[in-house]
């Protein structure tokens, strides 16, 4: 098929759009790919549609070779069923919901897995109609904050999510990893680098989850890896906890004067100064931080908790929201300290949770949750819970205990890989695909039972498998352009190739014609610009822009029998008899297959 550039309904723009943070969101702006509705919605152009097809063809060959079935559910779903599982409330602000003239309640699908169940649960009864898995390609929507990056983070996505149904835990795992391998010929298909990491479930639930990660500087997670193979998500990674401390005995715990001393670093200060060791400097990682935090539960009822980690680390929010999902987190306001007269901002010590230590009455309800690393024996010098004091050898377990422990210190380079292969290197990376075991949350919740091989009732076991679509594609304008525009691969390419005749003799635009009806017969999708009187240099300006990775120019060399070959990846110009052009550019496409 050939498409004149003359009546595709494109526009490429000079400029930037101002609220463009990221180079995807600029060039597929500037190209005429995409344009924006509002924050995070924005229409698809003919040529961006083109590309997404392209993308979603190599998603749905591989489910199919997988074993996946296509389905497609409506994005405006009744209330009841994710009132069954929780998650109408669990979501909080972070959906659309809304009703209908009669006053029912619905809302935009941040996700399907409820009614994926629900369809299941309405067609089969036995486990002879399983192993299932079936997919669709749909919008879904989320009420972002903060949409930005253009198409990496919007309120309105296009995903593919899948679902295994199986009524034994084995059978979970085989569909599980076909889902999985699937997502590797895919991304390779794609031309996208990926790692493999461990992640948290969130608000989906389940046991085993993983995230496909491609690292990229502009992803929003940071992973960490070790050269022994392992992998996760911040979220995900768990401290090595280390043997506990013989603190036999250690001297009782002293309060001591500790003046203008509000922070980590001016209590070292201070501690160097007035108290120094025989042994070596004080260091921020002899004391103990304790971090005060509010959380928001569902029923809008607020919670002070306080964390307690070394003192050369800092609390990680990311860490903490998924440690207390799916409450919200925010550190504690100046109005939450006024409430409560024992927490002594700068000067707080554990106790201020736990009641009398030091013969100090000091006892409230909060709960004190202790990082890993803060194990029996390990003595620190921490906040004396009164204002200008701290305290000496404050033992953990014999002088204090936590509520419970907490992965929310941030992680750093260097530390040990929790499997024991290593120090990690963090990195930064971009989610584009997630597979999770979710095991019989949902079917528990929704009543999913088939019989099994004895006749007795059993609940299914379920897997959800994501890709962000539309993230893709932008991940791969994200990757693939220079200084002048994009660059596509070309299984993902609006088109096959891009034929320019440049001049205004016209035995070149006959002559470029000629060749677009002969590339039209081999079967390739062809942009021919046509454009009579606009100049070559726009023109290659465009094709810059456009990005289809092959292009040939049809201009005064036409009069000897030529034309140039133009390799938008190396950027390399060849010329090329005019009779060979159509077999030259169908070998190239097939040997880049």
């Amino acid at each position: 098929m050939s498409t004149r550039l003359s009546q595709l309904f494109v526009r490429t723009l000079r400029e930037d759009p101002s609220d463009a943070e990221v180079t995807s969101h600029r060039l597929l702006v500037r190209a005429g790919y995409i344009r924006r509705q509002a924050p995070g919605v924005f229409a698809w152009l003919p040529l961006g549609l083109r590309v997404r097809a392209k993308v979603e063809r190599i998603i749905r060959q591989e489910m199919e070779r997988a074993g996946a079935q296509e389905v497609l559910f409506p994005a405006l779903l009744p209330r009841e069923p994710y009132e069954a599982t929780g998650r109408w409330t669990e979501y909080g602000d972070g959906i659309f919901r809304l009703k209908d003239r009669k006053g029912a309640d619905y809302l935009l699908a941040p996700t399907h897995e409820e009614v994926f169940t629900l369809l299941v649960k309405d067609l089969y009864s036995s486990y002879k109609d399983l192993p299932l898995t079936i997919f669709q390609i749909q919008d879904k929507y989320r009420d972002e904050a903060r949409p930005r990056a253009g198409l990496l983070r919007g309120r309105e996505f296009t995903m593919k999510d899948a679902y295994s149904f199986d009524h034994t835990d084995e059978g979970l795992d085989r569909s599980y990893q076909a889902q999985r391998d699937a997502y590797e010929r895919i991304f390779a298909r794609l031309g996208l680098e990926y790692v493999i990491v461990q992640a948290d479930a969130g608000a989906m639930g389940g046991s085993r989850s993983e995230e496909f990660l491609h690292p990229t500087p502009v992803g929003e997670d940071t992973f960490v890896r070790s050269a022994g193979g392992y992998a996760a998500n911040v979220e995900a990674y768990t401290t090595q906890i280390p043997e506990p401390v013989d603190a036999t005995g250690a001297p009782a715990p002293t309060v001591f004067d500790s003046p203008g001393t509000p922070t980590i670093a001016t209590l070292v200060e201070l501690l160097n100064a007035e108290y120094p060791r025989e042994d070596r400097p004080w260091q921020a990682s002899d004391t103990l931080k304790n971090v005060v935090l509010a959380l928001t539960h569902l029923d809008g009822r607020r919670e002070l908790v306080v964390v307690g980690v070394p003192g050369d680390r800092e609390v990680d929010m990311k860490r903490v929201e998924v440690a207390f999902a799916p409450a919200e987190v925010e550190p504690a306001t100046e109005e939450d300290f006024d409430k409560v007269a024992d927490l002594v901002k700068g000067y707080i010590g554990p106790w201020s949770a736990l009641g009398p230590v030091l013969g100090e009455d000091s006892a409230t309800d909060i709960r004190f949750l202790l990082d890993p690393r803060i194990v029996d024996g390990t003595a620190w010098v921490t906040g004396a819970n009164e204002h200008e004091k701290h305290v000496f050898g404050l033992v953990a377990g014999r002088d204090f205990t936590g509520d419970g422990f907490i992965e929310a210190a941030e992680v750093r380079e260097g530390d040990p890989a929790p499997d024991g292969s290593g120090p990690i290197e963090t990195a930064r990376g971009m989610e584009i695909g997630h597979v999770f075991q979710l095991g019989r949350k949902y079917a528990e919740a929704l009543g999913l039972k088939v019989l099994d091989e004895n006749g007795k009732l059993v609940t299914v076991t379920m897997g959800s498998y994501g890709i962000g679509v539309t993230r893709v594609l932008a991940i791969i304008a994200e990757t693939n352009n220079d200084e002048k525009g994009l660059i596509w691969p070309r299984e993902v390419s609006p088109f096959d190739v891009h034929v320019i005749a440049t001049g205004k003799d016209e035995a070149v635009f006959s002559s470029a014609a000629f060749l677009v009806d002969q590339l039209d017969a081999h079967g390739l999708d062809v942009l021919y610009d046509d454009r009579p009187k606009v100049s070559p240099g726009v023109k290659f300006g465009d094709a810059e822009l456009l990005g289809v990775p092959t292009i040939v120019i049809v201009g005064r060399g036409v009069a000897d029998g030529v034309v140039e070959l133009w390799d938008r990846r190396s950027g390399e110009r060849t010329q090329v008899p005019l009779t060979e052009i159509a077999d030259r550019v169908r070998a190239d496409l097939s040997a880049s297959a």
